[in-house]
């Protein structure tokens, strides 16, 4: 998999679900659930609406992303 293939469209100024946020990341719901309910969370940060309605900011999931980039070269 190259680098262009990885790299998730997200909108900073969108909101997005569980299941859209796995899908992006190619990882299964099942892992963001994991991330979410882990001590201390784990993951993108998150709004729970509900116990049943989570979103994801996609400025707060391109900067989890940000912030997970290890640079071997530096």
């Amino acid at each position: 998999m190259s680098a262009e293939e990885f790299v998730p469209e997200f909108e900073p100024s969108r909101w997005y679900t569980t299941e859209e946020v796995a899908a992006a990341l190619k990882v299964d719901a099942s892992s963001l659930r994991r991330w979410r309910t882990a001590r201390p969370p784990q993951g993108p940060a998150f709004v729970s609406f509900s116990e049943r309605c989570i979103r994801y900011s996609g400025a707060d999931v391109l900067a989890f992303i940000a912030s997970r980039r290890i640079d071997p070269a530096a």
